[in-house]
């Protein structure tokens, strides 16, 4: 059926709701290449190699030095430590406080975007079905006109229904699956900022007693 077609021919087989799925498409894997370049530059400095970065300067009584280490690293640890250094000499609710919101700040900033990949995963299948169904009345429309039956008169509609379930399956896998990967990455990264405030906050009180 699809034979000596190019990915042109066969996105017109589908008619109309194969543009729609070949732009959710494009969206999809925009977002997919967008999160994963994110993630992967605000990951490269481990929670632990970072913390022993400041317990290092703070301990010497080099905060400042602890606070440009902060400013030059660009992960959401680092600035939800540098909320608390910034806070240094308050107590320890102000400090607890600032880290905390900052927490949500960086969650904020890492859930970009990942509703785009929950929506077409969740839609895409259905967007697929619609095409399906849309193929299933032309062919019948096709053996009302034509006044009989056969696979001369309904292999256009059913190349459209074929083409638009396939496509939809083929939009709507990566996003779920990335969406997934990438909520489980935040969720790392939401840890990972917790430790570090809980971390900073003893650091900071165990020296004062």
């Amino acid at each position: 059926m699809f034979k000596d077609k190019n990915f042109f021919e066969i996105i017109q087989v589908g008619g109309f709701t194969m543009y729609v799925l070949v732009f959710c498409s494009i969206l999809s894997f925009a977002v997919i290449i967008e999160r994963s370049i994110y993630y992967f530059r605000r990951s490269r400095i481990p929670r632990q190699v970072l913390i022993d970065k400041i317990r290092k300067d703070y301990s010497a009584n080099h905060v400042q030095n602890a606070v440009n280490i902060c400013e030059h690293i660009d992960t959401p640890g680092a600035k939800v430590a540098l909320a608390g250094l910034r806070m240094h000499g308050h107590e320890e609710r102000m400090i607890a406080n600032a880290m905390e919101r900052e927490v949500r700040v960086e969650a904020v900033k890492l859930e970009r975007f990942t509703s785009i990949l929950a929506t077409i995963g969740g839609t895409g299948v259905y967007v697929g079905l619609f095409g399906t169904v849309l193929g299933i009345m032309r062919a019948f429309s096709d053996i009302g006109k034509a006044g009989s039956g056969g696979m001369d008169v309904i292999t256009t509609g059913i190349a459209e229904a074929l083409v638009c379930t396939a496509t939809g399956l083929i939009v709507a896998i990566p996003a779920v699956v990335s969406y997934n990967y990438f909520m489980r990455m935040v969720d790392n990264f939401v840890v990972d900022m917790e430790l570090i405030a809980s971390e900073l906050i003893d650091l900071i009180f165990a020296k004062k007693k």
